[in-house]
């Protein structure tokens, strides 16, 4: 009966359906781009070449498909006509070497069309060059790897292949290249929206815009889909059989059959997309109505430069004198299917899709552009310059333009003003900023908790070595070693805060996508790059993440603030490995169920990326140097001391550098024998080593949370001290305890562990001045101690037992003591870190510093402080040494 069923099941009419009607769609939204390139536009560019190209290579993709329902193609091998075999396999071959230069030649059409608008954009055009690259080199090579999928190559064609033919498994390729794919969509669906949103539209017109750009998002859901029949596919073939080759799989024709089919529909549904712009100048001629709504609502309200308001566009129109000068530019443009307005406006669409436009239509002025010039859309953001008028006119646009200049809008809909330097915010002020980048600490303690339990999933699986164990920690930690000295230096420094926490994202995101061939191939170097990659991240998250919650607000609350926002890091900490162990990864008991993890992967890329988007919009303050040092300058005469002819901050620097290398490399040292020391000292335990570990990284989030607190009490070197110390007793009595007095040793550790990172980090950043960038870089790559002492500690464990190897963190957590010590017994190291507390109100009396070794003058400071406006400033700033505060 089953043989029956299995008999009947034939899936190729639906693959020839679908995969027919949306060939006829792409070809019909090719026609319509060129009828509107060569009948109205009149003119074929480069892009257009490249669709051509991408069109030819979709129709020899769907014929192979279509061909291969003919012989077989989704029908069960069993019911495959023995006649059919051989043609079956040169169709599934044609089709694989076919895919990824038809999405190739059509991403390259996008990329060709976006450099037309990059003239005067250096990012977007760099942006898109790297995408171009990008999109070049992987589909290169992955057609190559698809032609030269056997040795020899007719062992592709083979029904059954000897033992000498040896193949790859194009299945997993497949799947392993998912990542290139869904990074390039999102690329090229996210590069032009800054540039689309920052002109100076109405709503209507912008939504326009937007929307016809935003197609590219179909693409990446079809590719999502794609992926999902792949996987099926890829579980499918696991249960059949244990054959490595594609065509020793067992049911081919069957199992594949859809993953060809949504693989079709991607190109398709790509060159689709591509085409949507280029049809517009069509649109306009032949639905002249459908664009004349938007039209009159430029003409009624294309000055008002807000939210599209009506009543905004009522004011502006009702004052002759707040109306710009006409433009110079007052002619029809003929042949196009449209006008312009009366003053020569064209829409902004007509501008991107129309580079070439008869420019023999304009006057021919000094302000007019040449015969031989392109107009794009950048040419649309920086129209050229009106000819003189009169005074009047000039003073009144100057003045509505430096009205607005204060402000920015996001996609027209919500005003937001420019902030103000981090450094002049009070309390208050510095909120909404703080709280959306601690949301960036979050995501990275929530990364680093999923990474330590697929690491040891994946340990499990292949069975690596306690070596190789350590490798995938080094190579996340070496990472902070490159990232901040490199790519991560020049970013923060030329573009500031907000450039680093993109740039950040977008490695990040990349980084957990690359997981997916790693899971596919279950190859410990491609974990290793993985780890690499995310670690590359993370630390330029980490870059600019510290010292924009260390500078952003009153200064002697640095530490303070650092460490709440470390604490939701460590929040993310004990997250994230409970839904690991307990949902995400819980079925990855095997190789083949490793691959599940993409989802989850997916889902933290898509989190990243829309972060990032919206982290490019919102108003993030920033620090110039002349503001930090500024900031130094209010203590010049403690900030440029000198010790051995060294100012002190350097110094200081210098020693936090290396009581962070200590520190990071100490507690990592720790964390990777948690579990066997905790299995050693209590064998057998009913609450497992994995809650006890969960308990250790509560209690380290509980103990940030108590440093913050500590920090409005004591002066943060002492609280560095009294941690240090605590871990050099804790994990001295881990190496004799026993049973639940060595848990509780190793759990303790964690406590003493949790507010060392943050006041070492915002302590040494003080008086800095115009360094201070510099400073967080060095900072940071110091924490890369966490790829170096456990590996010395590995020896160590192997050769005297886990217990013993603690003595390695109580020398390092003993060199790290030396930063606090250094700040204590030197007099001008401790008046340089220690945050000095203002009572601002009055610039002659209240001027006076509070100490936090005088706890009631500095708790009463805070009571007080409170008890202030929340309008009045928080932290004196002056312009020039000897200069009176404003205050």
């Amino acid at each position: 009966m089953a043989d029956d069923v299995t008999a009947n099941q034939n899936r190729g009419h639906e693959v020839l359906a679908v995969t027919v009607a949306l060939f006829v769609a792409a070809t019909f939204a090719v026609i319509l781009r060129f009828v509107s390139r060569i009948g109205i536009v009149k003119r074929i560019s480069a892009d257009d070449y490249a669709m051509i190209v991408a069109w030819l290579i979709a129709f020899g993709l769907s014929f192979s498909i279509c061909y291969g329902t003919s012989v077989g193609l989704g029908r069960h091998e069993a019911n495959v006509r023995e006649e059919d075999h051989a043609p079956l396999r040169k169709s599934q071959y044609a089709f694989l070497v076919l895919y990824n230069p038809a999405l190739m030649a059509t991403k390259t059409s996008i990329c060709l069309f976006y450099l037309t608008l990059a003239k005067n954009q250096q990012i977007f055009k760099w942006a898109t060059i790297a995408t171009l690259v990008v999109v070049n080199v992987a589909g290169i090579a992955l057609t190559f790897l698809n032609i030269f999928q056997c040795r020899p190559v007719h062992g592709a064609f083979q029904t059954t292949i000897p033992e000498t033919v040896k193949c790859l498994d194009i299945i997993a390729l497949y799947l392993s290249s998912a990542p290139i794919n869904i990074i390039t969509d999102l690329a090229l669906l996210f590069l032009p929206m800054p540039i689309l949103t920052a002109m100076r539209l109405p709503r209507n017109e912008k939504l326009i815009l937007i929307v016809t750009f935003s197609f590219g998002a179909f693409v990446a859901a079809v590719d999502v889909v794609r992926i999902a029949y792949l996987q099926d596919a890829s579980s499918s073939r696991a249960r059949g059989t244990s054959g490595s080759s594609l065509v020793n799989q067992q049911d081919l024709s069957w199992i594949v059959s859809l993953s060809f089919m949504w693989s079709a529909v991607e190109v398709d549904v790509g060159i689709i997309c591509a085409c949507v712009p280029g049809v517009k100048p069509l649109a306009a001629k032949f639905f002249p109505k459908l664009l004349g709504r938007i039209k009159h609502a430029r003409e009624s309200g294309y000055h008002h430069h807000g939210g599209g308001d009506a009543r905004g566009a009522d004011r502006i129109n009702s004052n002759p004198l707040a109306t710009p000068p006409s433009s110079p530019i007052k002619t029809r443009f003929t042949g196009m299917g449209y006008d312009n307005d009366v003053n020569g406006n064209m829409d902004s669409l007509d501008f991107m899709t129309t580079p070439d436009m008869n420019m023999n239509d304009l006057p021919h002025s000094d302000t007019a552009r040449t015969e031989t010039e392109d107009i794009n859309m950048v040419d649309f953001l920086n129209p050229p310059k009106s000819p003189s008028f009169n005074k009047q006119d000039t003073t009144m646009t100057a003045s509505s333009t430096k009205a607005r200049k204060g402000s920015m809008t996001v996609f027209d809909f919500v005003d937001m003003h420019s902030p103000k330097s981090m450094v002049r915010m009070s309390n208050r002020e510095s909120i909404p900023a703080l709280c959306f980048v601690t949301i960036l600490f979050f995501l990275w303690g929530f990364a680093y908790g999923l990474l330590s339990i697929l690491n040891a999933q994946f340990q499990r699986i292949v069975e690596v070595s306690n070596a190789q164990a350590q490798g995938l920690h080094a190579a996340y930690f070496a990472a902070y070693f490159i990232a901040p000295l490199t790519f991560g230096r020049l970013v923060f420094n030329k573009w500031g805060f907000r450039q680093t926490f993109i740039v950040g994202l977008c490695v990040y995101g990349t980084g957990t996508l690359i997981f997916w061939p790693s899971a596919v191939l279950v190859s410990y170097p491609a974990f290793l790059v993985s780890n690499f990659i995310v670690g590359l991240g993370v630390s330029t998250l980490e870059l600019g993440g510290n010292p924009f919650i260390a500078l952003c607000g009153p200064p002697e609350y640095a530490e303070i603030r650092l460490n709440i926002s470390q604490a939701v890091q460590a929040i993310g900490s004990v997250v994230s490995p409970i839904l690991a162990q307990k949902v995400l990864f819980k079925g990855v008991t095997n190789a083949s169920s490793l691959i599940d993890i993409q989802w989850t992967y997916l889902g933290i890329a898509l989190f990243v990326v829309v972060l990032a988007l919206i982290f490019f919009y919102l108003p993030i303050p920033e620090a110039s140097d002349e503001d930090l040092q500024r900031l130094a300058d209010e203590r010049e005469d403690v900030n440029s001391r000198k010790v051995a002819g060294i100012t002190v901050p350097y110094i200081t620097l210098a020693f936090g550098v290396l009581s962070q290398f200590c520190y990071v490399g100490g507690q990592e040292a720790v964390a990777g024998v948690f579990l066997r020391y905790v299995d050693i000292v209590r064998p057998g335990s009913n609450i497992g080593a994995f809650n006890y570990q969960a308990v250790g990284h509560t209690v380290f989030a509980v103990g940030r949370f108590l440093s913050a607190l500590a920090g409005l009490v004591f002066a943060p070197r002492w609280i560095v001290i009294f941690l240090y110390i605590g871990l050099i007793i804790t994990c001295t009595l881990a190496m004799h305890l026993t049973g639940y007095a060595g848990v509780a040793m190793i759990v303790l550790i964690l406590f003493f562990e949790s507010g060392i990172f943050s006041i070492i980090f915002a302590m040494c950043l003080r008086g800095l001045g115009s360094r201070t960038k510099m400073g967080s870089v060095v900072l940071t790559a110091a924490t890369s101690g966490g790829a170096v002492i456990p590996v010395i500690m590995e020896p160590v464990n192997k050769s005297r037992g886990i217990r013993y190897g603690f003595s390695v963190p109580v020398a390092v957590f003993a060199f790290g003591l030396l930063l606090p010590l250094y700040t204590t017994i030197v007099p001008a190291a401790r008046q340089q870190v220690d945050p000095v507390f203002k009572q601002r109100g009055n610039a002659s009396s209240s001027e006076r510093p509070s100490t936090p070794r005088k706890w009631g003058r500095n708790v009463g400071n805070v009571v007080r402080r409170n008890e202030r406006s929340p309008d009045s400033p928080q932290t004196e700033h002056i312009e020039e040494k000897g200069k009176d505060s404003p205050g």
